[in-house]
């Protein structure tokens, strides 16, 4: 094959190829009209994907994660729906006044006056009553059905505090607290949380595009390609996850937008390098990016298979939330890898060359960067001393991993949220004169016939302020109980615990404890079930990607290795972080789960995109200690590039007021730069270096480089000093 090598005479935006007056070589014309064609069913595909689709990814009203059957959580809510009340949770109404002085007698007159017509507003529609707790707070319960759409809660909640409120003279206030009014808030805080994320997704990419590119053209194409891949991604979600039985929640949709974002334009920065490489070499465009496509694609489909099996270990999990997250997940990813490698290199070779302006490629100018570019002189200072460098590349991933040893998990209800919404303020002043749990008590069902009994029992569990018995039929009965300490701690999490052991020894009672609370508590057991199923089947999953991907053994256990080790250190630095800046007081139970998924998936991407690119130039012929030198200095730019971008996508999730999200984007955040500047930047070419052809054990690339001839390697197309970083 004829190859256009520099300093052939054809330079410059007229190159054969790219003229309006040249006659285009078959092939060339062949690939255009393939261009118009992917276009064309493109802009089709993705019409009647609006018009006929889903508005969202949201398949499920409810935000956060849904419990398996046979939790006791779940069974109760069963059995209480069975009841001549059917299941209920209490709205609280909380009275008081903002200084703290008592309650006036006005004030419970006009409390008492207030009490009507809220009652009115809760099941049965009997006025209701207020109950006082030391002279300083009055409460009116409100029961409302529980199971209800958030749309129907958060509209039930509105109405109820405009009712509170009304006419209410400072410093008496009412605050609506209970599990309903925190429903409500939680789901305000994804009010128009797709509009905001892809907003603010969209402007980081944008801006970074820009940065990176240095043309007020070229970064449009790419974003535009990414972002209409994360509409089709929303779409393709919706109609797909109710035919697999997935429910994906608003979290979930939400981190779905920034995952395609993240990946996307990742294999947008991949084949936009390797493009502008190939423009320096070839004279015709269309030629220029069929190679450059044949040089991305192997990497760009390994790297996004690995992550698309990863998230789909999520369908392991008990959570349905996790299971949401990891279908909408690989749905996304696909997604993107396909606009990547069919829709994008269609966008990008159409406009011709001037879309690069007004850095455009032409032909003989020298590719971006030699031997004297600052990768190539970081490679070589990692190869005089790669011992040396690798030790200290591993003190500092064991330094910050150090972090994460007081490191614990369990949010409490009152600590999910970065801003304090009314039902955390109504909260925190029922637990100024109640006990912590009276806000959300738990809900206890057992056998008829033993319900005096299960009620004695509850009562003498530390750890319980209060039983009262409920509801009770010829087959099951019911009690509140109401524990000292606030849902999601370490302490109510305990009571649970002594509480379902000790009603668990009552003679056929068959009690079970559920309630929102324990909900909670069996969420945070359910996550490290699902952290001990997946996180293995997550390695396994990378190890053997990488194995079939290097034909070898070795290089994929060091692979896992920093990926691992750069998790740690990550979680570590970041759980610094939430102490000292954010003043996070827990990370969240899933957090870790899902932090070390999109870690390690997403991660070992840039360790794929380096170690490919020195199999390949292994393979030519340069051997592994010239080839990882090489390739270091040829994805240097690009990979730095495509790590800070992510990095900052996920960064994004700071903007919703959900210290989860929060927590995962910093975490993975943080991860990514690890990856991208220190592991695959220096300690992946240090261990290449120190271990050398066995680093591809027990394939041998360098002897099969020396297969077809005795002589030596052959320049490549690029030269000695050819690299593939952006301009």
């Amino acid at each position: 094959m004829s190859r256009t090598m520099p300093g052939s005479g054809r330079q410059g935006p007229a190159a054969p190829g790219d003229g309006p007056h040249r006659a285009l070589r078959p092939s060339s014309r062949r690939l255009r009209g393939a261009a118009w064609l992917v276009l064309l069913l493109t802009a089709l595909g993705l019409g009647a994907a609006f018009t006929l689709g889903p508005a969202d990814a949201t398949t499920t009203a409810t935000t956060g994660s849904g419990l398996p059957a046979s939790s006791q959580s779940a069974q109760v809510s069963r059995i209480v729906g069975t009841l001549p009340s059917g299941a209920v949770a209490p709205a609280l109404v909380v009275y008081s006044n903002a200084d703290g002085t008592p309650l006036t007698a006005p004030q419970r007159a006009q409390i008492e006056q207030r009490a009507v017509p809220l009652g009115r507003l809760g099941l049965g529609g009997a006025p209701a009553r207020a109950a006082y707790a030391k002279d300083r707070v009055a409460t009116v319960a409100v029961p409302l059905r529980s199971g209800v759409g958030d749309d129907e809660n958060a509209a039930r909640i509105d109405t109820i505090r405009r009712t509170a409120s009304q006419g209410l003279q400072a410093p008496l206030r009412a605050q609506v607290t209970g599990g309903p009014a925190f429903s409500a808030d939680l789901g305000k805080v994804f009010d128009g949380a797709d509009t905001t994320l892809l907003l603010v997704t969209a402007s980081v990419v944008a801006l970074l595009l820009l940065v990176t590119y240095r043309s007020p053209l070229l970064w449009v194409v790419p974003l535009l390609v990414v972002g209409a891949g994360d509409r089709l991604a929303s779409v393709l979600v919706g109609v797909l996850a109710p035919i697999a039985g997935v429910d994906v929640d608003a979290a979930s949709a939400g981190i779905l937008s920034v995952l395609v974002f993240g990946a996307g334009t990742d294999y947008a920065l991949l084949l936009v390098s390797r493009y502008r490489d190939e423009l320096h070499l070839e004279g015709d465009r269309f030629r220029a990016m069929a190679r450059a496509w044949r040089g991305t694609a192997p990497a760009v489909l390994a790297s996004g298979t690995t992550v698309v099996l990863s998230l789909l270990t999520l369908l392991a999990a008990e959570l349905t939330g996790n299971r949401g997250l990891g279908f909408a997940g690989a749905v996304g990813i696909l997604t993107a890898m396909l606009c990547g490698l069919v829709v994008l290199p269609a966008a990008l070779v159409l406009p011709g060359r001037g879309i690069f302006w007004p850095f455009v490629p032409r032909v003989g100018d020298p590719v971006t960067a030699d031997r004297r570019g600052g990768w190539a002189r970081l490679g070589r200072a990692v190869a005089r001393r790669p011992a040396a460098v690798t030790a200290a590349g591993t003190a500092v991933l064991v330094l910050l991993a150090s972090g994460a040893l007081g490191l614990h998990t369990g949010l409490s209800q009152n600590d999910s949220f970065r801003s304090r919404p009314e039902a955390v303020l109504g909260q925190e002043t029922l637990q100024s004169v109640l006990p912590a749990g009276a806000g959300d008590p738990l809900t206890v069902v057992s056998a008829s016939a033993a319900a005096d009994e299960v009620v004695r029992a509850a009562r003498g569990v530390p750890g319980v302020a209060q039983v009262t018995p409920g509801e009770r039929t010829a087959r099951h009965a019911a009690a509140e109980v109401v524990l000292e300490d606030a849902a999601g701690t370490r302490a109510s999490d305990a009571a649970i615990a002594r509480l379902r052991g000790r009603l668990a020894e009552v003679p056929r009672a068959d009690a079970l404890v559920g309630g929102t609370t324990a909900e909670t508590y069996d969420v945070a057991r359910a996550t490290a079930r699902d952290t001990r199923v997946v996180v293995p089947l997550v390695l396994a999953i990378v190890l053997v990607v990488l194995v079939v991907l290097l034909r070898a053994l070795v290089a994929p256990l060091l692979l896992v290795l920093t990926v691992i080790a750069s998790y740690f250190a990550a979680l570590g630095a970041s759980w610094t972080l939430f102490r000292t800046v954010y003043d996070f007081p827990a990370l969240d139970a899933g957090v870790p789960l899902l932090s070390f998924l999109f870690l390690v998936a997403l991660g070992v991407d840039y360790n794929i995109f380096l170690i490919a690119r020195t199999r390949e130039d292994t393979l030519a012929g340069h051997g592994t200690r010239a080839a990882v030198l090489r390739a270091l200095a040829s994805t240097g730019g690009v990979i730095t590039s495509a790590g800070i971008l992510l990095a900052a996508v996920f960064a994004v999730l700071g903007v919703l007021p959900l210290i989860t999200l929060t927590q995962i984007g910093v975490i993975v955040g943080v991860g990514v730069l690890l990856d991208t500047l220190l592991v695959r930047t220096v300690l992946v070419p240090a261990l290449v270096l120190l271990t050398g052809r066995r680093f591809w054990w027990p394939g041998r690339p360098e002897e099969a480089a020396r297969r077809p001839s005795d002589g030596p390697a052959a320049p490549d197309r690029h030269g000695a000093t050819a690299v593939s970083g952006p301009r």
